[in-house]
């Protein structure tokens, strides 16, 4: 099996938004990835049973806070790390580029990579985020060397990251950050206590501190720092490893609690924008985050469908069944939904890097919902997509569990679901966020073939809806707007995907590519008011494998309040 080719929504967002000049080496890539699956599985299983385990001392009683790796992990770093660059995909050219690749075959490589281990994915984010954050707000004459390191392909050459930010009274609240930093010489000395610190043993850390003189109780009061694994000559860098956690899921991958004692660090930036400028390596992580749980519900979604085919009940195949069908249809709306969001932040990130300022405004709210709410839904979709699986789905072997285990990380990494909504009320209160997506997305949906009307016309009014909703959000009480943030930026990250559905719809029907995108996009936007498409039920065969429907088809799967409605 390859994952690439049995997945319609990547070719659909491959289709939307990679350019002509780079779709054949896109294409190289993703098909090799894609073929690699199994293999990659097969490790992933086998690094799972075997976590890494950590040797403080060697035999003489010095401490060396060494992580032991299983094979099989070390097998799947040189795959993500060196064979296919996965983290230095957005930094330097690889895989045939003479230039450095769009952002979104970044994020997209990754998600076939995580269909296979969901774990190793942080340690390659953080490296990503950390070669992304120094290259910003760090003196390239001293930090050159390091960026080089952290986007190398070469095995000798190539460096690690890791982001050391959460103590145990300071995880969402940086403004109590205890760890503090004092000036020696040039650089700084970094003493604390970091609770969460996945990838402990990296070579490069950006960590936070607090610096002397800095506000108290205020997150201007703390600097970002890049703390190095090894110091120039050789020797390792002043803190320990005390422990590894014993986790419910991403059990491949290290995740511990280090104390810096009198750690050797090097100033990142400005001290008093420390915060900010982890952010960007946070936001960076944090759309990751969303595509590493799209790769989840991907991949539950697609086993889920190969069982109910193989799977025969008083004398039909489950995939046959209605209710089956009834329960099967959302999640693969989900996947595709998801993918496509990505998709589009990928794609806005891309045009934001390049000066535009209307994408850096729309970036900084689809990061946001796209976290809650792609998170939050991936819990759901890997558990049922399990019990569609009946007992062998409960069972570790059959790799479900695993899946589900996995699933529940990406609501709380980076920052937890109510973190993440209270982030989407900032940006609206900052910067009227709601406002410019719903003006990005009235957009998109001006600029559809005819044969989307219907939905165009029910999403304009949902986005005139929305924005108005979330004026009314913000001049209300704070209490008010805090308990409602969460639902509304669910209800901005379902409203988004749909209108991206049927842009992504839209193009491959005036590129003669067919119509099973506008069923998808109906179906979804039928699904956003409780309605199944049973025109999708019908054809779910088509949803599930990505073959194409007549237009008619397509059309009549929009929700039945709407049939025949046009602009």
């Amino acid at each position: 099996m390859n994952y690439a080719h049995r997945d319609p929504a990547l070719e659909a967002v491959v289709d939307r938004w990679i350019p002509a000049a780079d779709r054949e080496r896109t294409d190289a890539l993703l098909t090799r990835l894609g073929a690699d699956g199994e293999r990659l599985t097969g490790l992933a299983a086998v690094a799972d049973q075997h976590p890494p385990t950590l040797r403080q001392f060697d035999r003489d009683g010095n401490r060396i806070d060494e992580i032991d790796y299983h094979p099989a992990y070390l097998e799947l770093c040189r795959a993500a790390f060196h064979e296919y660059g996965l983290s230095a995909l957005s930094h330097r050219p690889v895989h045939g580029w003479d230039i450095k690749p769009p952002h979104l075959v970044k994020y997209l490589a990754s998600y076939l990579f995580v269909q296979s281990e969901f774990g190793l994915a942080c340690p390659v984010s953080m490296t990503d985020a950390a070669a992304r954050t120094l290259r910003m707000f760090g003196d390239p004459e001293i930090f050159t060397p390091w960026i080089d390191g952290l986007t190398s392909t070469e095995p000798d050459n190539a460096m690690t990251g890791a982001m050391f930010m959460t103590e145990p009274q300071a995880g969402t609240d940086i403004a109590q950050t205890e760890t503090t930093a004092v000036r020696d010489g040039q650089g700084w000395r970094l003493s604390g206590k970091k609770w969460f610190a996945s990838n402990p043993d990296a070579d490069v850390i950006i960590t936070l501190a607090r610096y002397p003189g800095g506000p108290e109780g205020s997150t201007r009061g703390v600097g970002m720092f890049m703390v190095p694994k090894r110091l120039a000559n050789g020797t390792r860098n002043s803190y320990t490893i005390d422990r590894l956690k014993d986790k419910l899921g991403t059990r491949s991958m290290p995740s511990g609690e280090v104390t810096l004692d009198g750690a050797y660090g090097i100033q990142v930036g400005d001290l008093d924008r420390g915060f900010r400028q982890m952010a960007e390596m946070v936001n960076t992580s944090r759309l990751s985050n969303a595509m590493r749980s799209a790769a989840l519900m991907r991949r539950s979604v697609r086993d889920a469908v190969e069982h109910t085919h193989q799977r025969i009940v008083f004398g039909k195949a489950l995939f046959e069944q209605p209710l089956m069908r009834a329960t099967l249809l959302p999640l693969l709306l989900d996947a595709e939904a998801a993918l496509a969001l990505v998709g589009y932040s990928a794609h806005c990130l891309q045009r934001a890097d390049a000066g535009d300022p209307d994408a850096r405004n729309l970036i900084r709210i689809l990061t946001p919902i796209a976290k809650h709410h792609v998170c939050k839904r991936a819990r759901f979709v890997t558990g049922e997509a399990m019990e569609i699986r009946g007992g062998n789905g409960y069972i570790e072997e059959w790799g479900f569990a695993k899946l589900v285990r996995d699933a529940h990380l990406g609501s709380i990494w980076e920052g937890s679901s109510n973190v993440i909504a209270l982030d989407v009320l900032r940006c609206m209160r900052k910067q009227d966020a709601h406002r410019h997506l719903a003006s990005a997305m009235l957009a998109l949906l001006a600029d559809l073939e005819s044969d989307c009307d219907s939905g165009a016309a029910a999403l304009e009014e949902r986005w005139h809806r929305l924005a108005a909703d979330g004026d009314e959000l913000l001049a209300g009480e704070s209490d008010t707007a805090e308990i409602g943030c969460a639902r509304y930026a669910d209800d901005l990250a379902r409203a988004v995907m749909a209108t991206v559905l049927f842009d992504i719809a839209s193009r491959r029907i005036a590129a003669g590519r067919g119509y099973r995108s506008l069923l998808v996009a109906n179906a979804f936007l039928a699904g956003l008011d409780g309605e199944a498409s049973t025109v999708a039920l019908d054809h779910l065969d088509a949803i599930a494998e990505g073959t194409d429907v007549d237009a008619d088809i397509a059309r009549a799967a929009a929700p039945r309040t709407l049939a025949g409605a046009h602009r």
